[in-house]
């Protein structure tokens, strides 16, 4: 049976169920420079074999990460996900209900997402995580927020060596006049630290330092810690969670926020989204982190239990004096990054984390020895930046040749390497890079 769209009867009797005469007067709100001014061009209907294929058409336009080797990171990385993991998350004792208010009805979520937390802490060496937000950009700049709030100060310093997308969603939310983005220099790919320990003063709020930072390079965080603590200021990191399995946590490094995007841990790509934002602190600053935190207790019958807890009840009724109106949380994203590194486990993180190393360390000797140099002489993690007269070109000549290529800056391209990359396929990148 194909479509049958509605009659122009049926059109005027709902229109006129809603006080309306016509399409022109339900429409008269847009203003006419936004209106199509024709119909849409939908084609015929389809039988549902049809619009299958038609769908299937669609989506083979789209480049395959299985048949096309990605270089592309930048805040997204293509890991390998465990097969495992897809079966996992379609047992249905981890769905019930999808918001967890009621505890007696929706004991697997709340679990799933108590264990979570649990792992994140773990990861991050910090004391309270929350039960997820919508993404890292989000994540950080509830983060700034939270720490204008707890230190009762406005100045947040936002270095140029952080995430470009980040930096625009903290401005979003400093639009609201609680927040004051004071902008800290980078020199050779890391923070300027001459320059930024001048704007580091006694009514800073925190000092945000991502790691590794946008451009794969390392940033020394021991001297930035003693620095903001000695402002009296909070030290906020974001971090890539897969490279916890070689670098120090956030937790050693004396940070006092931990935000970061966890779709490395076990969520696909999908062209942008739903991610996932963890958000992890210590005990001191837990009563102002956004978003639900599911906590362990014990029912009238002795027997354990899980509970939303510690929430502020002005996120939910009283938004304007609230720290944040965030309630919500990436929950079935949470459970894919759960399953994840329960299937890989501790020293699997580790393997997973140094390979990525091994292969970036790699590529860049491949990539000198066809003649290219790196942007930044910095230490890095599974990321750099290489050197090209014009990356958008090149990456135009990858895509042709079969190759997703890497992020495009001024002068460079920003390369990420991940443990599905094989030496051939960086072989193969070096030598197009490297011949133009």
């Amino acid at each position: 049976m194909r479509y049958s769209p509605h009659s122009p009867t049926e059109v005027e009797e709902m229109l006129f169920s809603i006080g309306m005469k016509n399409k022109a007067e339900l429409f008269a709100d847009i203003p006419d420079r936004l209106k199509l001014g024709r119909d849409l061009e939908l084609g015929p209907g389809l039988t549902e074999i049809e619009l299958g294929r038609h769908l299937k058409e669609l989506a083979g336009k789209n480049m395959n990460l299985d048949d096309y080797p990605c270089f592309l990171g930048a805040g997204a990385y293509d890991h390998y996900i465990p097969a495992a993991l897809d079966q996992l998350l379609l047992r249905s004792e981890f769905y019930t209900a999808y918001t967890p208010y009621q505890p007696e009805i929706s004991q697997g979520i709340l679990q799933a997402i108590f264990e979570y937390q649990t792992m994140i802490c773990a990861l991050t060496g910090m004391d309270v995580a929350n039960a997820s937000l919508y993404d890292g950009a989000s994540a950080l700049a509830e983060a700034c927020q939270m720490a204008c709030e707890g230190s009762r100060r406005r100045k947040v310093i936002l270095p140029a060596t952080l995430h470009p997308e980040y930096l625009e969603v903290v401005k979003s939310y400093a639009v609201s006049g609680k927040m004051e983005i004071i902008m800290a220099p980078e020199r050779e790919g890391i923070i300027d630290k001459e320059t930024t320990l001048a704007l580091l003063k006694q009514d800073s709020a925190c000092l945000v330092i991502q790691q590794p930072n946008f451009f794969g390079c390392i940033e020394e965080i021991a001297a930035w810690e003693k620095a903001v603590h000695a402002a009296k200021a909070l030290l906020i990191m974001v971090v890539n969670p897969i490279s916890l399995g070689l670098l120090k946590s956030p937790g050693e490094w004396g940070a006092d926020i931990v935000v970061g995007e966890g779709q490395p841990l076990g969520n696909p790509l999908s062209f942008g989204g739903p991610y996932l934002g963890f958000m992890a602190c210590s005990k001191k600053y837990m009563r102002k982190m956004p978003g639900r935190l599911v906590g362990q207790s014990v029912d009238s019958n002795g027997e354990t239990c899980y509970v939303l807890t510690l929430q502020a009840r002005e996120q939910h009724i009283r938004r304007e004096q609230a720290s944040s109106n965030i309630c919500s949380n990436e929950a079935l994203n949470a459970l894919a990054a759960s399953i994840y590194l329960s299937l890989v486990g501790r020293q699997g993180l580790v393997d997973i984390a140094v390979r990525c190393h091994q292969l970036a360390v790699y590529a860049r000797r491949q990539m000198e020895s066809c003649g290219l140099s790196l942007k930044y002489p910095q230490a890095f993690f599974n990321e750099f930046a290489v050197k090209v007269d014009d990356p958008a070109r090149i990456n135009r000549l990858l895509l042709e040749q079969g190759i997703i290529g890497g992020y495009e800056l001024p002068g460079a391209l920003l390369l990420a390497f991940t443990e599905k990359r094989t030496r051939a396929e960086i072989d193969r990148l070096a030598v197009l890079i490297g011949g133009e």
